[in-house]
């Protein structure tokens, strides 16, 4: 017996010195509580409800604008001198100007026949076209299928040329930059770009180039993307729903109101004279679309945004190529913000008021307040009120003011309505991914400059055959192997952060914000464990 008392003694040691911990730990807190902690939380409260005031004002004037540009402004085919270029059988196809079609390329094997296919079966003169395949692929079984693609149409009469670089410097920038040195573009006067994923409609030209023909000060022709995918998973519908707020709204009012707004990189057309008077393609950061929109804006040039022309394209299915392209397109535009900022300032050539739209509205607001202020407030400040009940949050900052933010948000997508509760969690969420990368881009961190290419899984035919072979169970083991690097850490953090924060609120709260943490902690997991992507 005098042998298992020692066994009895340890437990009770630990339990001891456990008990001492806590009693320590609990008097640090609150020794720093008063004088630390509060002070800092309600800083911290106060920047982020000045960052929801500027976020809720800036929609609420988009909102505005967009319902009087619907009403009262003229379309843009009445704005500008617009003539559609007929056919003469007089004249020949002289009267059409020579238009060069880039497609930028990076093994895009499940894509690369539909975006050829489309780009040569636009309507217009083939002896007035151009078509330049910039392929930067590694692989060289797509190397050769693509170029064999381009020989085929080529062998129908349509001028098209397969081209490739010993490097992939620039990455897409470079492509496009390379494929404007070759001689024969000398005689082209604008060149539309469409990514490997996109399927303009035959008409596409022919709509967009009358605007660059009748006004000389106009740069830039960009259509709407429109998603073949997006009914394809819940993560497909969620993306639909921000961009085609992007489009719909953003665009429109940028297009209406200031002759400016971001190049989406693809379904445009630019005029080789703005390009070449804005210094060219550069590859300084990761949105070399917006870059030269940018300068090409500040020399005086103007731009058209067409809602009514579309192309076609395919959404990220996968949240690994979502996370990639959401980092590109956070942390790039902060970047630039920083490198771009005093340069726009210094610019004699652009109004007053279009400075202010360019650097608060575009830039500020919507680049780099609207991530931080999503994560900040809802995902850290909110929930760690309910740990100190001495910082007090408005309910005007906690509901209101994100409530109608949301309801102007959802004006693009009305089918998508029903989804919008669980639009708000999702986007909590990579408002954690898009902060972190906008922080690389202002600091210039170490991912500043990474580029992946966006993955694509090919149109709703190509699914449907891959959903066949899954049924099949052929890629089962795979999908298996692959649990662990599905595994997104400091998402599954957050939801530990955020499920404590709302057991803590259901125990000693008085504003049930436990049902909110708790739908986001949920939100948090599903990201966190890589399965957005496989909710239908």
């Amino acid at each position: 017996m005098g042998e298992s008392e020692p066994k009895f003694f340890i437990p009770e040691a630990i339990h001891g010195v456990s008990t001492d911990l806590f009693a320590q730990v609990q008097m640090i807190w609150d020794l720093i509580k008063a004088p630390l902690i509060v002070p800092m939380l309600n800083a911290g409260v106060v920047i982020c409800l000045v960052m929801a005031l500027m976020l809720f004002f800036e929609r609420l004037y988009m909102g505005i604008v967009i319902v009087l540009v619907k009403l009262f402004w003229k379309k843009p085919e009445q704005r500008y001198r617009y003539e559609p270029i007929q056919d003469d059988v007089e004249v020949g196809s002289s009267n059409f100007p020579v238009v060069l079609i880039q497609i930028p390329m990076f093994n895009e094997k499940e894509v690369y026949k539909v975006s050829i296919g489309a780009a040569c079966g636009l309507s217009w003169p083939s002896d007035r076209l151009v078509i330049q395949v910039l392929d930067d692929s590694t692989d060289l079984a797509i190397k050769q299928l693509v170029e064999m693609e381009c020989q085929r149409w080529a062998s129908k009469g349509l001028n098209i040329t397969y081209q490739i670089r010993e490097n992939r410097t620039g990455y897409k920038a470079g492509a496009l930059k390379e494929g404007l040195k070759r001689s024969y573009v000398k005689h082209c006067e604008y060149v539309a770009i469409f990514d490997a994923d996109f399927r303009p409609e035959p008409d596409f030209l022919r709509r967009a180039i009358p605007f660059l023909v009748g006004n000389p000060d106009i740069a830039l022709v960009q259509a709407r993307w429109r998603f073949v995918n997006s009914d394809e998973c819940l993560l497909t519908r969620m993306q639909e729903m921000s961009l085609d707020y992007h489009f719909t709204v953003e665009q429109e009012v940028g297009s209406a109101t200031h002759a400016f707004f971001g190049f989406n990189g693809t379904a445009g057309v630019w005029r080789l004279a703005a390009i070449s008077e804005a210094g060219g393609w550069k590859d300084r950061t990761t949105v070399e679309d917006m870059d030269l929109a940018v300068r090409a804006s500040l020399r005086g040039w103007k731009f058209v945004y067409l809602g009514d022309l579309q192309a076609k394209s395919e959404l990220p299915s996968t949240l690994r190529a979502f996370r990639f392209q959401q980092h590109r397109w956070s942390c790039g535009p902060a970047n630039l913000f920083r490198k771009m900022v005093m340069e726009i300032i210094r610019n004699k050539r652009v109004r007053f008021w279009k400075k202010v739209y360019v650097i608060y509205s575009f830039f500020f607001v919507r680049k780099i307040i609207a991530h931080m202020v999503t994560f900040f407030f809802y995902c850290v400040v909110l929930p760690l009120t309910i740990l100190v009940p001495e910082v007090h949050v408005p309910i005007w900052g906690a509901v209101y003011i994100p409530s109608i933010i949301t309801i102007l948000n959802s004006v693009g997508t009305p089918r998508s309505i029903h989804l919008l509760f669980y639009w708000i969690l999702f986007e909590n969420v990579m408002s954690l991914h898009r902060t972190k990368a906008t922080l690389i881009g202002l600091f210039e961190a170490g991912r500043v400059n990474e580029w992946v290419v966006t993955e694509k899984l090919g149109d709703s035919v190509n699914n449907n055959k891959k959903d066949a072979a899954k049924k099949t169970n052929v890629k089962a083991p795979k999908k298996r192997s692959k649990f662990f690097e599905r595994l997104n850490l400091l998402e599954l953090g957050f939801a530990a952060f955020l499920f404590i924060c709302g057991c803590y609120d259901f125990v000693h709260g008085k504003h049930n914000y436990f049902i909110y943490l708790f739908l986001q902690t949920i939100s948090f997991l599903i990201v966190g464990f890589g399965y957005v992507g496989t909710i239908v």
